[in-house]
């Protein structure tokens, strides 16, 4: 078949907090095919990655042949190497991750199966899921046995007092055999989270996530042997697998978050699985749970461990795509309807 139109919207978001997402949070993109097929894809950068999509990258690949997976490699590759003028990270990438799943999953529908299918045998069935918030209490509810808390620190004596508070909730709450892990969003630094390690060393937490920048990979590789056993996490805000190479030369984290709907998409996530499994590192994408990362962790060799947010009890939420899977007593697995398995929510648009 053969690629005849790619459209990028930005939703009518009504529940995204005032921040950098304002603006730039996640567009969607429709590629449209000579078949009755019609493929949707999740990226980053907001309006910004509109115009990108919908200019540039929308000339060069309108006119393609999308007849097997390869196809979608191809295509990735001419856009990244076309874009190199003002992309290879950042919105241009962001951009390209939305195109390329939309590609996956305009495959899939035509040739009637489920994105997993399309990149390999499925691996996992059900695969362990973790709850990213505050509200422990409602997660443990909801048979949660992993928390992934936020705790960004500012300068204050008490950032390490209300890190402990946090830490020993969630591990009262959770239980003693869970898995705890703590978000800092790049608001430690190193005497931070060396001390941090120390004084939470009781709470047994998994991994920090993102203490440092992403540019900091010299500082990140120091800090692994400093605070085992909990590990340095992060990807995140790393694209491409040239930037995941770039982390593995340097040893900068124990485990790796690529976001697929940020990263390059499946096909950059693919190519990051070959370095990390080079490499000894294992992958567990940022926002696992859903569809865009859940289908490439079913059928890879991604850690059984998948990201969901879940928010708070009763708050409002964009409910974007309709039919995305949500965990049952902390397990969570994709469709095996065609594509990614969900709709898309017009009255956002």
């Amino acid at each position: 078949m053969k690629i005849t139109s790619l459209k990028a919207v930005y939703p009518n978001y009504r529940h995204v907090a005032p921040s950098w997402r304002t603006h730039l949070w996640q567009i969607v993109v429709r590629v449209e095919s000579d078949s009755a097929a019609v493929g949707f894809g999740y990226g980053g950068g907001g309006k910004a990655s509109v115009e990108v999509v919908n200019g540039h990258m929308r000339d060069l690949l309108v006119g393609r042949d999308l007849d097997d997976a390869s196809d979608i490699f191809s295509a990735w590759d001419a856009l990244y190497r076309e874009s190199i003028p003002y992309g290879r990270r950042g919105i241009g990438v962001m951009a390209l991750s939305g195109i390329d799943l939309a590609l996956w999953d305009l495959l899939a529908k035509a040739e009637r199966v489920p994105v997993h299918a399309l990149i390999g045998p499925r691996s996992k069935r059900r695969i362990r899921s973790y709850a990213t918030g505050v509200d422990a209490e409602w997660y443990a509810e909801m048979g949660f046995t992993a928390n992934k808390f936020p705790h960004r620190a500012t300068g204050s004596p008490s950032d390490f007092e209300t890190a402990e508070q946090s830490a020993a909730r969630a591990r009262e709450v959770m239980g003693a055999d869970a898995l705890l892990m703590i978000d800092t969003y790049m608001s430690w630094d190193s005497d931070t989270t060396v001390e941090m390690a120390r004084r939470l060393a009781p709470c047994d937490i998994y991994w920090f996530e993102d203490v440092l920048t992403p540019d900091d990979l010299e500082g990140q590789a120091a800090l692994r042997p400093q605070v085992k056993p909990t590990l340095i996490a992060g990807g995140e805000h790393e694209f491409t697998h040239v930037g995941f190479a770039e982390a593995a030369r340097a040893g900068a984290m124990d485990l790796w978050q690529p976001d697929i709907t940020w990263c390059g998409g499946i096909t950059a996530g693919l190519r990051i699985l070959d370095i990390a499994r080079e490499s000894r590192i294992p992958v567990a994408p940022h926002r696992g749970g859903e569809v865009w990362g859940l289908h490439l962790i079913a059928a890879s060799d991604c850690m059984d461990f998948a990201e969901v947010l879940p928010g708070l009890r009763g708050a409002p939420r964009d409910d974007l795509w309709i039919g995305e899977p949500f965990p049952e007593r902390g397990y969570i697995e994709p469709s095996d309807e065609p594509g990614f398995g969900v709709t898309l929510n017009e009255d956002l648009l």
